[in-house]
């Protein structure tokens, strides 16, 4: 009897028919930056032929389409998607994605080590080859109650597991200069293994120190010099675009056929309604070579360079052998997806109707006390006020200062500066802390909007105008068992509900993206301006440090902030 691997051969020479055959086209070859046009030929999983023509039992007609290797997301946290593994899947898949690196580090901060067991069970089941990163902060911080705790023993159970690629974000980079113990257990049991980074900010001694642990990738990066510096000690940068933190414009420079091996894509947190407008990793694609970036090196930091940076072998080339993980698109300018193939297999409605689910879990997580108008007061204090300052399209922030209107005997908001005020109340059920201060920058006008995805220990995080509106935001958040709410004269104008954990919906992508529309509405009805305020508000609440030389523990600049996330 011919064994699966002689029948493939088989298939490659041409002896018998391939499973299928894309007739017609042509395929960037990225090792060369030619366009080719050829068959290509799979069988089973992978692709036996090319360069050459070849007979299949399906034969395909891609006249006038490109074909190039799926894309592959190489940092990112399927949470922020607001949908279960399954559902990401279904959405993310059709644009071309057919590999996604992801860190379950949201859910590992509220449900533990059953949330890493949830996604990698989701793993197992999906078409689109979800590979896991074991979550290497949780808690992420001190400075916040968070849901769980994952020391390094929690950890190593799933170390081997077909799905896990290695240790997530490391984005403790001061414990690391500093071998906090902790943090060293961690990058002890994982040296010789994939280790993540982040550290944003991040140069000189400080960034040798942090690289010496054996960290290799980066997705932090905000500008092109903290890049070039970051590739030249070694780092594999992943270039970031996603709802939230944009840094594709900053960072066009260092997108070059010459860096192409030393880059990569990613998104980390997007949501269904920004995928459905805009698209995915297509989507930074597109808009690479619309400002001037080679097709060639974009399309490598896509697939065969990313594939590289975390040891996935099999894919990122169109070629013999390979991973048949392919995108037919209109054009390399255009990259609208046309048809994919995962692991050999036509991406269609049927495909997706033959996973096997995987039940959900952390349904009751919310467990915040009831609040009412008199736990968001704010005492006045002598001088000027601290003020977090949102940067659009970034989640670094500013320390800001302003003397504040008073009423009574507490600080007010200023509206005519568009400063409002911002609490965080714990809701994992441990202390009931609740934490009150001020924001600038959503540009709210009136009302409240409320969220329990807080990065990253994921308590309730509100801002508004009205305290009377925050309380009916916050406790309508425990009645929806977590997600995101909006308040208008203490109505309730737009919610979704996201029972998962308090991070994810169980409805399918296409009523998240339709909800998220109108939240959208609803939030810009009280006067928002930023693009995205419900990702942006999810991100308020994590801990910052100042820019700091790390190894003199001296501030160089108190005005400018780093995100330990």
């Amino acid at each position: 009897m011919t064994s699966k691997l002689e029948r493939l051969i088989d298939q490659g020479v041409g002896r018998v028919p391939a499973d299928i055959v894309l007739k017609g086209g042509r395929f960037f070859d990225l090792v060369t930056g030619e366009l080719v046009h050829s068959d290509i030929a799979i069988g089973a999983d992978r692709i036996v032929g090319t360069s050459g023509n070849y007979e299949g039992e399906t034969e395909i007609d891609i006249s006038g389409k490109t074909v190039v290797p799926g894309f592959i997301d190489t940092h990112l946290h399927i949470e922020s998607s607001l949908v279960t593994p399954h559902e990401f899947d279904r959405c993310v898949l059709p644009y071309g994605v057919t590999t996604a690196i992801c860190d379950p580090h949201e859910i590992a901060n509220v449900l533990g080590a059953a949330g890493i067991e949830f996604f990698l069970q989701s793993a197992l089941e999906t078409i689109m080859d979800i590979r896991v990163q074991l979550s290497s902060c949780v808690p992420a911080t001190h400075l916040e109650t968070s849901g769980a705790d994952l020391p390094i023993e929690r950890l190593l159970p799933f170390r081997h597991h077909p799905k896990v690629i290695g240790l997530a974000e490391f984005m403790n980079f001061p414990g690391v200069i500093h071998k906090d113990p902790v943090c060293m257990a961690k990058l002890d049991a994982f040296q010789g293994g994939h280790i993540d980074g982040h550290a944003p900010l991040l140069s000189g001694n400080d960034l040798n120190g942090y690289l010496t642990a054996g960290i290799r990738t980066e997705h932090e990066c905000t500008t092109a010099t903290e890049a070039l510096e970051k590739i030249r000690k070694g780092m594999h940068i992943l270039v970031r675009e996603g709802s939230v933190s944009k840094d594709l414009a900053a960072l066009i420079p260092i997108i070059t056929e010459r860096l192409s091996p030393y880059l990569a894509l990613c998104t980390d947190d997007r949501n269904p309604l920004d995928i459905a407008e805009q698209g995915h990793l297509d989507h930074m694609i597109r808009t690479a070579i619309a400002n001037g970036v080679e097709p060639l090196a974009i399309y490598r930091a896509a697939s065969i360079s990313a594939a590289r940076a975390f040891g996935l072998r099999d894919r990122g080339l169109v070629a013999p052998g390979w991973r048949a993980d392919l995108v037919v698109l209109d054009s390399l300018e255009g990259c609208r997806a046309e048809m994919v193939f995962s692991a050999g297999r036509r991406v269609t409605d049927a495909l997706f109707s033959s996973r096997r689910p995987v039940a959900p879990i952390g349904l009751d997580s919310v467990k915040a006390r009831p609040v009412n108008a008199a736990h968001f007061g704010v005492p006045v204090a002598e001088g000027e006020t601290p003020v977090i300052g949102v940067m659009p399209g970034k989640i670094i922030t500013e320390h800001r200062r302003y003397r504040l209107p008073v009423r009574g005997n507490e600080t007010s908001v200023d509206l005519a500066n568009d400063i409002i005020k911002v609490a965080v109340i714990e809701r994992h059920g441990k202390n009931g802390n609740h934490a009150n201060g001020f924001v600038q920058g959503f540009g709210l006008k009136k009302g409240a909007i409320a969220s329990t995805v807080g990065h990253d220990s994921h308590n309730i995080c509100i801002v508004g105008v009205d305290e009377d509106d925050m309380t009916r935001a916050a406790n309508r958040l425990g009645e929806i068992k977590g997600g995101f709410v909006v308040v208008e004269d203490g109505r309730v104008t737009g919610e979704i509900a996201l029972p998962i954990a308090g991070l994810m919906s169980l409805e399918p992508y296409e009523t998240v993206r339709d909800t998220l529309h109108h939240l959208r509405k609803a939030a810009f009805a009280l006067g928002a301006t930023l693009e995205e305020p419900f990702l942006q508000l999810a991100f308020l609440p994590l801990p910052v440090i100042p820019h700091l030389k790390i190894s003199d523990r001296g501030m160089v600049d108190v005005d400018k902030f780093a995100l330990i996330r």
